[in-house]
């Protein structure tokens, strides 16, 4: 007999109006869910004792593969309002689906039948839409589109045609009004849009090589009309606060410092949320001295003018790369015997810091942790670093020898070969010449994949990789000081042992659970493995991973995001691994949850590809229990 479920009221962005009315009906309205971005669904239909029945519902090809199988990795989120599903696929299509039954209702190609001048950034990935409504029965609703090659589209809902009220015959060019230095680089949202009450927020990816990089700023549009509402530099101007962080005029034509990592909104403070990425160049400083605000910051803005409520660096003078890679989660947790309205912020270093949501100061204290010097003449490390005494971190902080791999004898003798030509040991290790590990490396700790809240809990899910990078600089030829200063580095290189899997000992990927409220890890466990060193005997070893988590009351994590090319549930309350199943291929996505007619669905997009370079695929699958 299917389980029941109480009707719930799913809120979108805009706070006022409520979808999945229609009994039976939940829907899963934003790529975080609720406007907060917790990831948290109400459902229970699907729960621990019968998930192990899980099957595929339905499947959806987009049809992006070549003749060859080859294709793009695709990111995204389903958004799921009233029982239509909008996705993105790999080449920026959006696509509206019946929910129940993934059948194809209507198609809007942006590339195709709207073709832009510029390539997108960051490869084009794109990791879903935003939903809109005027909150009239019959009224207004759209979906609204980001591209990464630097522009917003409002998509009637019902028809999949564009908005002719909105910007230009319903298409913003985000460049417009950049300067010429700048117009043609790289620069696009690639995370979804957020929408608080008239107002979409965005975030950039944009180039944060050496050279000049597009602008990072936060920008707001009127949801309607497409006009600019507001926008919040990144880089300061002189005057403003934060530039006394930028020595000189470092400030000057400086990029990056960006959102990529999308928003999260308080309705009901109307408020949004943003962290922030390193500023350009990653890997080098010395042309900008000084902490660099609003570079690796968690901000709080005022949604309707773009005003600064607080921030909070969680990284001075970055040099490794560490952006914060998402937006906090919004999360109400129980501190000194008071529930507390808190952002959760992961990041790449390997941390959550969580703080008040009202006035930015941390509810765990934060410590000043010296920090290592620069050996490049030219560059100023920063002295100190914070780090929080509460949650510990989620990801390792050192690499030792005793931390060199043990999966076999000849694996760690060609790690410890490398490790001994190399500068190693402690976090915030500046890079150098001769060659610097960065623990935990590029793509986290944390990355995008961020995390999801259960609030009956107070506990935060993240997944975390524990592959290290080797970071070289090395002094720019003299003919291309002037394009990209006075050092490079050698490229992005994992840190590897002669088989290629990861030098540092097992597990490489990792799910935790954090009590909030206590500020302890509850539970940790490996997240995916590889098939060929569990036939060697080697224990589950975990993957590197890209997607996120979500949680619901049935008292499950869902998650795929593995190497192994599954998606896995977890019991919320020990970590046990209850079910898993092969996809298509990889699901570098965060999947979704939502009901239709009593049944509740799990959808996970499954594009393979990306930096895992495992096979691509062109699906999206739900699964379901069985009638």
């Amino acid at each position: 007999m299917r389980r029941l479920f109480p009707l719930v009221l799913a809120t979108v962005g805009l706070g006022a109006t409520a979808f999945g009315e229609s009994a039976g009906t939940v829907d899963w309205p934003g790529v975080g869910n609720d406007p907060g971005c917790a990831r948290h669904s109400p459902l229970d239909q699907i729960n621990r004792e019968n998930v192990a029945r899980l099957e595929p519902a339905w499947t959806y090809h987009t049809g992006e593969l070549d003749a060859n199988g080859l294709g793009k990795t695709i990111e995204c989120t389903p958004v799921v309002v009233d029982g239509v599903m909008y996705i993105t696929t790999a080449y920026l299509k959006v696509v509206a689906l019946d929910a129940a039954t993934g059948a194809e209702l209507w198609k809007f190609d942006p590339v195709k039948d709207h073709p832009s001048p510029y390539g997108p950034a960051s490869g084009g990935v794109n990791r879903g839409v935003a939903f809109w409504s005027d909150g009239r029965p019959d009224g207004e609703r759209r979906v609204l589109h980001g591209t990464g090659d630097g522009r917003l589209f409002s998509i009637v809902a019902a028809t999949g045609k564009l908005d002719p009220n909105f910007g230009e015959r319903g298409i913003v060019d985000l460049r417009a009004g950049m300067d010429e230095k700048t117009r043609h680089l790289p620069y696009g949202p690639t995370s979804a849009p957020a929408v608080c009450k008239d107002v979409v927020v965005l975030g950039f990816s944009c180039g944060e090589g050496p050279g000049i990089a597009a602008p990072g700023d936060v920008r707001a549009f009127d949801v309607r009309t497409g006009a600019e509402a507001w926008r919040f530099r990144t880089v300061p101007l002189p005057g403003e606060v934060g530039a006394e962080t930028w020595e000189g005029d470092s400030w000057k034509d400086r990029g990056a410092a960006n959102a990529w990592g999308g928003v999260s909104v308080d309705v009901a403070r109307g408020m949004v949320f943003v962290g922030t990425g390193s500023a350009a160049f990653d890997f080098y400083g010395g042309d900008r001295p000084g902490d660099n605000l609003f570079a690796n910051c968690v901000i709080a803005l005022d949604a309707a003018t773009g005003r600064r409520a607080w921030h909070f660096q969680t990284l001075r003078h970055d040099l490794w790369d560490h952006d914060l890679p998402v937006y906090p989660n919004l999360v109400t947790v129980e501190h000194g015997g008071r529930k507390v309205d808190a952002a959760a912020q992961v990041t790449k270093t390997g941390h959550v810091f969580l703080l008040d949501r009202e006035t930015g100061k941390p509810l765990f204290d934060v410590e000043d942790h010296p920090a290592p010097a620069s050996e490049i003449e030219s560059e100023r490390a920063a002295a100190t670093q914070p780090v929080p005494v509460k949650p510990p971190p989620f990801s390792r902080q050192v690499f030792t020898d005793a931390d060199a791999t043990d999966i076999g004898e000849a694996n760690r003798a060609s790690v410890l070969e490398q490790l001994a030509k190399l500068d190693h040991g402690g976090p915030f290790l500046p890079p150098s010449r001769r060659g610097t590990v960065v623990m935990p490396g590029y793509h986290g700790g944390a990355n995008w994949s961020g995390a999801s809240f259960d609030p009956a809990t107070g506990r935060l899910y993240v997944n975390s990789n524990d592959v290290p990078n080797i970071l070289t600089m090395t002094e720019s030829k003299a003919e291309d000081i002037l394009t990209e200063g006075p050092y490079r580095h050698t490229g992005y290189i994992q840190f590897l042992d002669h088989e290629g899997y990861p030098a540092i000992k097992p597990p490489w990927g990792v799910l935790t659970a954090i009590d909030l409220n206590r500020g302890e890890i509850a539970w940790r466990v490996p997240l995916g493995e590889h098939p060929e060193l569990t036939a060697r005997g080697v224990p589950r070893t975990g993957t590197e991973t890209f997607g996120g988590s979500i949680v619901t009351a049935g008292g499950l994590v869902f998650i795929a995001g593995t190497k192994d090319e599954r998606i896995h549930a977890f019991d919320k309350d020990d970590g046990r691994l209850l079910w898993e199943r092969p996809l298509p291929a990889g699901g570098y996505a965060t999947p979704a949850t939502y009901a239709v007619n009593g049944k509740q669905y799990v959808v996970i997009a499954a594009g393979g590809a990306g930096k895992l370079r495992t096979k691509a695929g062109d699906a999206f699958v739900a699964f379901a229990l069985p009638e």
